[in-house]
């Protein structure tokens, strides 16, 4: 674009053309012969294909030949009226194109000037001049020839629309030729005396910066207002990238060093700072230094706060230290260090709070009430670490709230569940990208006093890995001697916790870490009553479950059978979470009875409860069937409480193998073969002669095996079990049992009474055998778990199969081969 159209014409006649820039260029009079009259053009032209390159009328480009088609087409051409076709090839690569492999709308050309280079190929400089579309093949050998259709421009004249089009294509030219500085500033004067819109569409067309298939497109539209419009969009996305570069520029070359300029533009910061009087670096840390002054800390803590506030001022703000250290630093004095709340020491607002808030645990309300009858005396008491433990669903998680409530505290809790990364909770090193502190500084920081109800959720189930063991970590949290020190990796100075009341939460205490256990002060709440469960659901999940479902008390009640109803046919819990969800199930229903006006039973009794909640899920019959021998009903602890469990055995001809199933543990598999071993020792005394142990083969087996089981529990009722098999008398009605037995006979004490005892009540159990020794925790149990259960205390296992085994013998099939098999070794 540095020569106008008469120079640029001038000077390709002559040769004398300075680069290839310079032949990429336009000339205005694209149909006037030298005579000025109109050139006639043939509808038979020969075809000429080029690789890479669109011709639009106007423009005046160089051509190089190579291929003999197209230098015979060539030769041809110069020698007659310097006419030829050109058309783009769609695939470029292709060296002996075909007509699929061309586009058929192309722009008729004119030869301005032919060169023959020394290595046999030939350069032409040609001068496009108007549209065509092939409308049919004749020959492709020597060369292409085709018949076309000429395409004329449609460019409505006093068209605004085409108006401002124009106009903006030229404003975007002239940024492109701002934005590139490989483009000669002459461009632009070549641009201002084109007049032609349609000239102007095509000479931008030819030079924009766009793939072949987006200028052959240009090339096919006709309608002219269509082709601007496409036009812009492309020049706008070269613009856009043409940006792009001068931007990436203009920051990878920097005229002065960065650290200079940085600065240069800081010290001019801090003037216009202080001239508009707005905050600065130096403010924050004033406005920091101040809070320091008023917060009720450790001289220790006070002199490194000031340490750190003195070192902030010589970072760098646009270091990367910077941002850290302010964290640091407003961490420290966001920390709650001497803040407290005044604890309330009515005694009996605070059981008044405990009682209306949880039915029943009166062994865990005992504790707060000694608690706070202590600190009311002493004033100064360091904070107790309790750990509740029991099943799901009791109320251990929101029993620390309302301890919270009763003692004027403020409450915050910490989930463990699934937290296996030390740093959880002493914190990361600042020196670490992203750095923070622990979840017990930050949960600290949140309640804003240092001495809330801390509840440690699911102690039980934290987890470690290679990122360090979080239980540990807890070791100086929660020991009373040590937590008045406690370091966070962040703080890097020591924080005092003693003053907390840390409550943790657990299931099960086989997954805490002994010392970790040896530092809490186990509290354990149990599962509840049948009563205790009607009580709760009439004082608390009822009116919960109303509210939560927008009902009123007059709306509906639930009669006392069918609340019992749902708690002995539709759950089999020690909590009553599952008895919650039914109860709301049911509300729900009565709900959108409303909501649809439709009629409904206001009082819920025991037909409604099985025509909303459908068939029974739990069967107590099953619980009482005694009519087969060598089943016996234990007692078992889970996580979820205390649960009944079978233990059925059965005989097989065979060598004397012992079979074991139903997923069983170490501890039972041992229990089993303890119990056989002890019956074969004895067999004279029961009567059972001792060759029926060669000839068959024994199955014991627990049911739902695809349960875990295992624990020192089944021994006295799996050889109950055995022993009633051999003798085939029956095993006394409505009994359960629970201990471990040894070679010599004895029977051994167990753990998870209270649970057990709760199970075999609701399965409507009336007997049941624990060894002597357990009479101390049966003691312990409130005597309203205890009505209508007779408890056999027994030392010996002789004592239980005299209990367990009654006289009556069941007369069956194996009965008869065994004592078949007795006669046949006699005789």
């Amino acid at each position: 674009m540095s020569k106008t159209s008469n120079q640029l014409y001038e000077s390709l006649m002559s040769g004398d053309y300075a680069s290839e820039g310079d032949l990429i260029q336009l000339i205005t009079d694209d149909e006037i012969n030298e005579d000025g009259t109109e050139e006639v053009f043939s509808d038979l032209i020969p075809i000429l294909s080029v690789r890479n390159t669109v011709l639009f009328p106007g423009v005046v480009i160089p051509i190089t030949v190579g291929r003999q088609r197209s230098i015979r087409l060539v030769k041809k051409a110069q020698k007659g009226d310097k006419m030829i076709g050109v058309c783009a090839q769609i695939h470029p690569n292709n060296d002996d194109p075909s007509w699929d492999d061309i586009y058929h709308v192309g722009t008729v050309a004119k030869i301005i000037k032919m060169i023959v280079l020394p290595d046999g190929n030939t350069t032409i400089i040609i001068q496009g001049k108007k549209r065509f579309r092939i409308t049919e093949t004749v020959s492709e050998d020597p060369y292409f020839e085709a018949k076309v259709n000429y395409l004329e421009e449609n460019f409505p004249e006093g068209n605004k629309k085409i108006q401002a089009l124009e106009e903006s294509l030229k404003d975007a030219a002239a940024k492109i030729l701002q934005l590139n500085p490989e483009i000669p500033r002459e461009a632009q004067v070549a641009l201002d005396n084109i007049d032609s819109t349609p000239f102007l569409t095509h000479f931008l067309s030819s030079n924009i910066n766009a793939p072949v298939e987006s200028k052959q497109r240009l090339l096919e539209i006709n309608d002219g207002i269509d082709r601007a419009t496409l036009l812009l969009e492309l020049m706008m996305k070269d613009i856009q990238m043409l940006e792009l570069k001068s931007e990436i520029h203009k920051k990878v070359h920097t005229d002065i060093d960065q650290q200079q300029r940085d600065y240069f533009l800081r010290q001019q910061m801090k003037v216009l700072q202080t001239e508009l009087g707005e905050e600065g670096p130096e403010k924050e840390v004033e406005e920091l230094r101040a809070r320091g002054r008023k917060k009720k800390w450790p001289m220790e803590v006070a002199r490194h706060f000031e340490k750190e506030l003195d070192k902030l001022l010589r970072i760098n703000p646009s270091a990367a230290e910077f941002p850290i250290t302010i964290n640091y630093v407003e961490t420290l004095v966001d920390l709650p260090w001497n803040e407290v709340t005044k604890d309330n020491f009515d005694l009996k607002r605070a059981m008044a709070i405990l009682d209306r808030d949880h039915y029943g645990l009166d062994k865990v309300k005992d504790r707060i009430i000694e608690y706070l009858a202590v600190l009311k005396l002493k004033n100064d008491l360091k904070g107790p670490i309790l750990c509740l433990y029991g099943p799901p669903g009791v109320g251990k998680t929101s029993l620390g709230k309302s301890i919270a409530a009763a003692l004027g505290r403020k409450y915050v809790r910490m989930s463990l569940g699934g937290v296996h990364d030390e740093a959880e909770i002493r914190g990361h090193r600042k020196t670490y990208v992203g750095a923070m502190p622990g979840k017990i500084i930050q949960n600290m920081k949140k309640v804003k006093v240092s001495n809330p109800v801390y509840v440690l959720d699911e102690i039980d189930k934290l987890s470690s890995d290679f990122r360090g063991d979080p239980s540990s970590a807890f070791l100086e949290v929660l020991d009373p001697e040590q937590n008045s020190t406690f370091t966070d990796n962040f703080l890097e100075v020591e924080y005092d916790l003693s003053k907390v009341l840390f409550i943790a939460t657990a299931n099960s205490l086989d997954n805490i870490q002994p010392a970790l256990r040896d530092r809490m002060e186990i509290i354990e709440v149990t599962g509840y009553t049948m009563e205790e469960k009607v009580g709760i659901a009439k004082k608390h999940l009822i009116p919960k479950q109303r509210k939560e479902h927008g009902l009123k008390g007059k709306d509906l009640t639930f009669e006392r059978a069918a609340l019992v109803k749902i708690i002995e046919d539709y759950t089999r819990e020690s909590g009553v979470r599952n008895l919650e969800r039914l109860v709301g199930k049911v509300i729900r229903n009565v709900a959108k009875s409303i909501a649809m006006e439709e009629e409904y039973t206001k009082k819920i009794g025991v037909q409604q409860i099985r025509k909303i909640l459908g068939g029974e899920v739990f069967d107590k019959e099953i619980y009482q069937d005694n009519s087969v021998a060598g089943v016996v009903t234990g007692l078992a602890w889970t996580s979820v409480g205390g649960e009944i469990l079978f233990i059925e055995t059965s005989l097989s001809r065979g060598k004397g193998k012992l079979t074991l199933s139903g997923q069983l543990g170490e501890v039972m598999k041992e229990s089993a073969m303890t119990a056989l071993s002890y019956l074969k020792s004895k067999a004279d005394k029961l009567g059972i002669d001792y060759r029926v142990f060669e000839s068959y083969d024994l199955h014991i087996h627990v049911p739902a095996g695809a349960v875990p089981k295992d624990g020192p529990s089944a021994g006295i009722t799996i050889l109950t079990a055995i022993a009633s098999l051999y003798t085939q008398r029956k095993v006394k009605s409505k009994l359960a049992m629970t201990g471990e037995i040894t070679l010599r006979g004895k029977v051994m004490p167990v753990g998870g009474i209270k649970e057990k005892i709760l199970a075999a009540r609701r399965a409507g159990l009336k007997e049941v055998i624990l060894c002597s020794k357990n009479k101390r925790d049966i003691e312990e149990i409130d005597e309203q778990y205890l009505k209508g259960i007779v408890f056999h205390f027994v030392d010996t296992v002789d004592e239980v199969l005299e209990i367990a085994l009654m006289k009556e013998v069941v007369e069956d099939p194996i009965r008869f081969h065994i004592e078949t098999q007795v006669k046949a070794v006699e005789n």
